[in-house]
Protein backbone atom coordinates (compact mmCIF):
# COMPACT_ATOMS: atom_id res chain seq x y z
CA UNK A 1 0.00 0.00 0.00
CA UNK A 2 1.38 3.55 -0.66
CA UNK A 3 2.35 5.69 1.78
CA UNK A 4 -0.31 8.70 1.71
CA UNK A 5 1.23 12.98 1.97
CA UNK A 6 -0.28 15.98 1.99
CA UNK A 7 0.51 16.88 -1.88
CA UNK A 8 1.76 19.90 -3.63
CA UNK A 9 2.00 22.41 -1.03
CA UNK A 10 3.63 25.38 -1.46
CA UNK A 11 6.77 26.99 0.86
CA UNK A 12 9.58 29.21 0.14
CA UNK A 13 11.55 26.72 -0.90
CA UNK A 14 9.57 26.24 -4.38
CA UNK A 15 10.94 29.57 -5.06
CA UNK A 16 13.74 30.13 -2.87
CA UNK A 17 15.92 26.98 -3.56
CA UNK A 18 15.72 27.72 -7.45
CA UNK A 19 16.54 31.38 -7.41
CA UNK A 20 19.71 30.36 -5.12
CA UNK A 21 20.83 27.92 -7.67
CA UNK A 22 20.78 30.24 -10.61
CA UNK A 23 22.13 32.72 -8.54
CA UNK A 24 25.50 30.68 -7.85
CA UNK A 25 25.50 30.10 -11.75
CA UNK A 26 25.40 33.73 -11.96
CA UNK A 27 27.79 34.92 -9.87
CA UNK A 28 30.54 32.19 -10.51
CA UNK A 29 30.11 33.57 -14.22
CA UNK A 30 30.30 37.21 -12.97
CA UNK A 31 33.11 36.60 -10.56
CA UNK A 32 35.26 34.77 -13.68
CA UNK A 33 34.80 37.85 -15.42
CA UNK A 34 35.34 40.31 -12.81
CA UNK A 35 38.64 38.85 -11.29
CA UNK A 36 39.92 37.51 -14.80
CA UNK A 37 39.48 33.46 -13.45
CA UNK A 38 39.03 30.65 -15.94
CA UNK A 39 37.13 27.72 -14.08
CA UNK A 40 36.96 25.86 -17.39
CA UNK A 41 39.83 23.26 -16.32
CA UNK A 42 37.15 22.15 -13.52
CA UNK A 43 35.20 20.62 -15.87
CA UNK A 44 34.76 16.70 -16.48
CA UNK A 45 37.60 15.22 -18.47
CA UNK A 46 36.15 11.78 -19.07
CA UNK A 47 38.28 8.73 -18.11
CA UNK A 48 41.29 10.87 -16.50
CA UNK A 49 41.39 11.67 -12.42
CA UNK A 50 41.93 15.08 -12.64
CA UNK A 51 38.25 14.78 -15.12
CA UNK A 52 36.45 13.32 -11.81
CA UNK A 53 36.08 16.56 -9.92
CA UNK A 54 34.06 17.97 -12.76
CA UNK A 55 31.54 16.17 -11.62
CA UNK A 56 31.05 18.13 -8.94
CA UNK A 57 31.97 21.28 -10.71
CA UNK A 58 31.09 21.49 -13.66
CA UNK A 59 27.33 22.38 -13.79
CA UNK A 60 28.49 25.79 -12.33
CA UNK A 61 30.70 26.89 -15.12
CA UNK A 62 29.75 27.76 -18.39
CA UNK A 63 31.71 29.03 -21.53
CA UNK A 64 29.94 32.82 -22.40
CA UNK A 65 26.56 34.22 -21.37
CA UNK A 66 24.68 32.74 -24.19
CA UNK A 67 25.58 29.35 -22.97
CA UNK A 68 24.43 30.61 -19.62
CA UNK A 69 21.31 31.91 -20.50
CA UNK A 70 19.97 29.49 -22.57
CA UNK A 71 20.58 27.26 -19.11
CA UNK A 72 19.36 29.48 -16.30
CA UNK A 73 15.04 29.68 -17.16
CA UNK A 74 15.18 25.96 -18.07
CA UNK A 75 16.87 24.71 -14.68
CA UNK A 76 14.63 27.41 -12.66
CA UNK A 77 11.54 26.26 -14.24
CA UNK A 78 12.59 22.48 -13.68
CA UNK A 79 13.53 23.06 -10.04
CA UNK A 80 10.80 24.85 -8.74
CA UNK A 81 8.53 21.86 -10.64
CA UNK A 82 10.56 19.51 -8.50
CA UNK A 83 10.45 21.27 -5.18
CA UNK A 84 6.60 21.48 -5.30
CA UNK A 85 5.60 18.37 -7.28
CA UNK A 86 8.44 15.75 -5.58
CA UNK A 87 8.76 17.78 -2.48
CA UNK A 88 9.58 14.78 -0.25
CA UNK A 89 12.29 13.25 -2.45
CA UNK A 90 13.65 16.51 -4.34
CA UNK A 91 17.00 16.69 -2.85
CA UNK A 92 18.04 12.92 -3.48
CA UNK A 93 16.83 13.37 -6.49
CA UNK A 94 18.82 16.56 -7.24
CA UNK A 95 22.06 15.23 -5.50
CA UNK A 96 22.44 11.91 -6.00
CA UNK A 97 21.10 12.68 -10.33
CA UNK A 98 23.67 15.36 -10.37
CA UNK A 99 26.87 12.63 -9.69
CA UNK A 100 24.94 9.96 -11.64
CA UNK A 101 24.99 12.51 -14.70
CA UNK A 102 28.19 13.69 -14.06
CA UNK A 103 30.05 10.04 -13.51
CA UNK A 104 28.49 8.66 -16.46
CA UNK A 105 29.18 11.81 -18.59
CA UNK A 106 32.82 10.91 -17.37
CA UNK A 107 32.39 7.38 -18.40
CA UNK A 108 31.09 7.56 -21.88
CA UNK A 109 32.28 11.36 -22.65
CA UNK A 110 34.67 12.34 -25.55
CA UNK A 111 38.04 13.79 -24.65
CA UNK A 112 36.99 16.80 -24.12
CA UNK A 113 36.29 19.33 -21.19
CA UNK A 114 32.43 18.70 -20.59
CA UNK A 115 31.33 21.71 -18.62
CA UNK A 116 27.42 23.91 -17.76
CA UNK A 117 24.39 22.87 -16.37
CA UNK A 118 22.49 21.28 -19.22
CA UNK A 119 23.12 17.56 -18.24
CA UNK A 120 21.41 18.79 -15.05
CA UNK A 121 18.38 20.32 -17.23
CA UNK A 122 18.06 17.01 -19.09
CA UNK A 123 17.94 14.91 -15.65
CA UNK A 124 15.15 17.40 -14.15
CA UNK A 125 13.43 17.45 -17.11
CA UNK A 126 13.42 13.77 -17.67
CA UNK A 127 12.62 12.30 -14.01
CA UNK A 128 9.37 14.57 -14.24
CA UNK A 129 8.35 12.94 -17.34
CA UNK A 130 8.75 9.13 -16.30
CA UNK A 131 7.81 9.86 -12.50
CA UNK A 132 4.55 11.01 -13.86
CA UNK A 133 4.00 8.80 -16.06
CA UNK A 134 5.17 5.68 -13.76
CA UNK A 135 2.89 7.60 -10.98
CA UNK A 136 -0.51 7.27 -13.59
CA UNK A 137 -1.99 10.13 -11.05
CA UNK A 138 -3.41 12.53 -13.58
CA UNK A 139 -1.98 16.14 -12.46
CA UNK A 140 1.80 14.48 -12.12
CA UNK A 141 0.62 13.03 -15.70
CA UNK A 142 -0.28 16.60 -16.59
CA UNK A 143 2.81 17.69 -15.72
CA UNK A 144 4.45 14.94 -17.59
CA UNK A 145 2.84 16.54 -20.65
CA UNK A 146 3.26 20.43 -19.82
CA UNK A 147 7.76 19.11 -19.99
CA UNK A 148 7.23 17.75 -23.25
CA UNK A 149 5.76 20.46 -24.65
CA UNK A 150 7.95 22.68 -23.31
CA UNK A 151 11.63 20.75 -23.62
CA UNK A 152 10.63 18.08 -25.77
CA UNK A 153 12.81 19.61 -28.46
CA UNK A 154 15.69 18.34 -26.08
CA UNK A 155 15.39 14.98 -27.66
CA UNK A 156 17.51 16.25 -30.61
CA UNK A 157 20.82 16.88 -28.72
CA UNK A 158 20.96 13.79 -27.30
CA UNK A 159 22.81 12.85 -30.07
CA UNK A 160 25.87 14.17 -31.73
CA UNK A 161 24.19 17.07 -33.85
CA UNK A 162 27.14 19.85 -33.10
CA UNK A 163 30.66 19.04 -32.29
CA UNK A 164 30.23 22.22 -29.76
CA UNK A 165 27.71 20.46 -27.30
CA UNK A 166 28.10 18.01 -25.06
CA UNK A 167 25.43 15.45 -26.16
CA UNK A 168 27.13 13.10 -23.63
CA UNK A 169 26.27 14.74 -20.75
CA UNK A 170 22.51 15.35 -21.79
CA UNK A 171 21.99 11.87 -22.56
CA UNK A 172 23.69 11.07 -19.61
CA UNK A 173 21.13 13.63 -17.65
CA UNK A 174 18.42 11.40 -19.58
CA UNK A 175 19.73 8.23 -18.07
CA UNK A 176 19.68 9.50 -14.79
CA UNK A 177 16.27 10.53 -14.52
CA UNK A 178 15.11 7.93 -15.63
CA UNK A 179 17.05 5.97 -13.58
CA UNK A 180 15.67 7.77 -10.64
CA UNK A 181 11.95 7.36 -12.07
CA UNK A 182 11.84 4.04 -11.18
CA UNK A 183 14.01 3.97 -8.52
CA UNK A 184 11.18 6.61 -6.53
CA UNK A 185 8.42 4.68 -8.40
CA UNK A 186 6.49 4.21 -5.59
CA UNK A 187 6.91 7.46 -3.67
CA UNK A 188 3.81 8.71 -5.13
CA UNK A 189 1.92 11.38 -3.80
CA UNK A 190 -1.84 10.93 -3.58
CA UNK A 191 -4.04 13.68 -1.87
CA UNK A 192 -6.35 11.44 0.09
CA UNK A 193 -10.42 11.68 -1.08
CA UNK A 194 -11.41 11.08 2.25
CA UNK A 195 -10.50 11.74 5.71
CA UNK A 196 -10.32 7.74 6.56
CA UNK A 197 -8.05 7.35 4.04
CA UNK A 198 -5.03 9.19 6.02
CA UNK A 199 -2.03 7.78 7.89
CA UNK A 200 -2.65 9.79 11.11
CA UNK A 201 -6.58 9.38 10.80
CA UNK A 202 -7.84 8.59 14.20
CA UNK A 203 -11.46 6.75 14.02
CA UNK A 204 -11.77 8.03 18.29
CA UNK A 205 -11.84 11.71 16.94
CA UNK A 206 -14.34 11.77 14.57
CA UNK A 207 -17.79 12.36 15.73
CA UNK A 208 -19.51 9.57 13.84
CA UNK A 209 -16.90 6.25 13.65
CA UNK A 210 -16.59 6.63 17.63
CA UNK A 211 -19.98 5.27 17.51
CA UNK A 212 -18.36 2.21 16.83
CA UNK A 213 -15.97 -0.66 17.71
CA UNK A 214 -13.16 -2.20 15.65
CA UNK A 215 -15.92 -4.66 14.29
CA UNK A 216 -18.27 -2.15 12.88
CA UNK A 217 -20.87 -2.87 16.30
CA UNK A 218 -22.82 0.00 17.51
CA UNK A 219 -21.84 1.17 21.04
CA UNK A 220 -24.63 2.28 23.48
CA UNK A 221 -23.75 5.51 24.73
CA UNK A 222 -26.39 7.64 27.30
CA UNK A 223 -25.50 10.45 26.32
CA UNK A 224 -22.13 12.82 24.57
CA UNK A 225 -21.65 15.86 23.95
CA UNK A 226 -19.17 17.37 21.21
CA UNK A 227 -17.05 20.10 22.67
CA UNK A 228 -16.48 21.29 18.83
CA UNK A 229 -20.12 21.89 17.81
CA UNK A 230 -21.83 22.44 21.64
CA UNK A 231 -24.34 19.92 21.36
CA UNK A 232 -25.94 17.52 23.28
CA UNK A 233 -26.73 14.17 22.17
CA UNK A 234 -28.91 11.90 23.79
CA UNK A 235 -29.48 7.74 22.47
CA UNK A 236 -32.14 5.96 23.84
CA UNK A 237 -31.59 1.79 23.75
CA UNK A 238 -34.86 -0.49 23.77
CA UNK A 239 -34.97 -3.96 23.48
CA UNK A 240 -36.68 -6.02 20.55
CA UNK A 241 -39.65 -7.45 22.05
CA UNK A 242 -41.05 -10.64 20.72
CA UNK A 243 -44.77 -11.24 20.47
Amino acid sequence: MLKQREPFIFSTGVIAYPILFVLILWLVFWFEIRFGFDFNYFGIQPRTVKGLRGILFSPFIHSDIKHLFHNTIPLFILTMALFFFYRTISWKVLLVGLLLTGFLTWVIGRPANHIGASGVIYLLASFLFFKGIFSKYYRLIALSLIVVFLYGGMLWFIVPVDPKISWEGHLSGLVAGLLLAFVFKQNIVIKPKYEWEKEDYDPQSDLFMSHFDENGNFIEKTEEKSENLGTTYNYVFKENKED
